[in-house]
């Protein structure tokens, strides 16, 4: 037989058979053949309209409804409730609005003392008239309330709460421009703080820092009123949260 015609005889029929009787052949045969088609088979899985609900205590649901009524431009979940906020100290405030109330006494010293100044710069025509240049320096005072109050506004917007799942940070950069930044307690990996200088340690204020876990975020809030016990409760309710026990409230 050539090599050829026995390359393409079938390999399906036995040549010999062994002492049990089971047949042997020259080629393995081809599995394909031998077995069915056999079409997969796909689970689908089925979601329930209305999933239940997870159970929330009588307490629990009392400090929600206190949290929402306290703080009600947070986005609180049901069964969430705040445990800190951490306040701002005042000393920020010091040069804005410091600077404001001078420049604002100035302003208003100069206008009750105009007579002098006509005087003393030997000012002549209109800008000598008091009622004249009243116009200018009053709108001029008036701006000066207004750029303080905007500082003191921003300043006092920016807010850091401590919830029993997730801490929310509301950044306001300019009277126009504000957001928010939540992070679950469970994604915190590292939270600390920092008082660098005299003065922060003197006045007892300094910044705090959270970083989270996978993309690395790091948040900041500065100027913080006490931080090393605002770090001390936010550790330990990242500890009980991540470990399944409930988040205790502390006092404020």
């Amino acid at each position: 037989m050539k090599p050829e015609e026995q390359s393409s005889e079938s390999f399906d029929q036995p040549v010999a058979y062994d002492a049990q009787g089971r047949p042997l052949y020259a080629h393995p045969p081809d599995e394909t053949k031998a077995k069915p088609n056999v079409m997969a088979q796909v689970v689908h899985l089925t979601r329930p309209t209305e999933p239940e609900k997870p159970f929330i205590s009588d307490a629990t649901k009392i400090k929600h409804d206190r949290s929402v009524r306290l703080y009600p431009t947070l986005n609180l979940s049901e069964g969430e409730y705040v445990i800190s906020a951490v306040r701002r100290h005042p000393i920020g405030l010091v040069i804005p609005v410091g600077l404001g109330v001078v420049l604002l006494g100035l302003t208003l010293a100069a206008l009750f003392n105009y007579d002098a100044i006509v005087i003393i710069f030997g000012l002549t025509g209109s800008a000598a008239d008091p009622a004249i240049a009243m116009i200018p320096i009053l709108l001029f005072a008036c701006l000066i309330g207004l750029l303080t109050y905007i500082a003191y506004y921003v300043y006092i917007s920016n807010k850091f709460f401590l919830t029993n799942e997730s801490v929310i940070q509301e950044i306001q950069t300019t009277l126009l421009a504000k957001h928010e930044q939540t992070v679950s307690l469970g994604n915190i990996e590292d939270a600390s703080y920092q008082q660098a200088g005299i003065f922060q340690q003197l006045f007892h204020y300094g910044s705090i820092r959270l970083s989270t876990e996978g993309d690395e975020t790091t948040y900041r809030f500065t100027y913080v009123a006490n931080p090393k016990q605002h770090i001390a409760t936010l550790n330990d309710a990242v500890e009980a949260f991540k470990n399944g026990r409930p988040v205790n409230e502390h006092d404020n």
